[in-house]
């Protein structure tokens, strides 16, 4: 299996090869903040399934325990690593080529969720 995805702009592009073992909607005040929206979807792949195959992100050290790539021209955030799990990367479902393939399957932070947004399903909420 080998999916791609990228940024607005075109710039930053990269590729995945390995099936997600984890997905899901992330309603924690850092993405909230990073993706200017109520919540970010996800995907979680071993770190070596996952290259840059077009352009090198920026970095931003959004925590103690973690840092967001995102393309320099156009801002688009693309994905997360945590120092806590090094051989795991997030990246954001949306910015795929087909952001439908990989369903969300659990909502997390979901204590920090803004109460004027509400996802109406059936997945556990941690």
């Amino acid at each position: 299996m080998s999916v791609e995805g990228g940024c607005e702009c075109g710039a930053l592009r990269y590729r995945v090869t390995g099936e997600p073992h984890d997905t899901g909607y992330c309603h924690c005040r850092i993405c909230q903040r990073t993706s200017g929206a109520p919540l970010q979807a996800f995907a979680r792949v071993r770190a070596d399934q996952l290259a840059y195959v077009r352009g090198a992100p920026a970095v931003y050290h959004s925590s103690e325990w973690g840092q967001r790539e995102f393309c320099p021209h156009c801002g688009s955030q693309l994905l997360y690593r945590s120092r806590e799990a090094p051989h795991d990367i997030a990246f954001n479902t949306p910015t795929l080529d087909d952001p439908g393939l990989f369903p969300p399957r659990q909502h997390v932070w979901y204590g920090s969720h803004l109460a004027w947004f509400e996802v109406r399903d059936d997945l556990p909420r941690s």
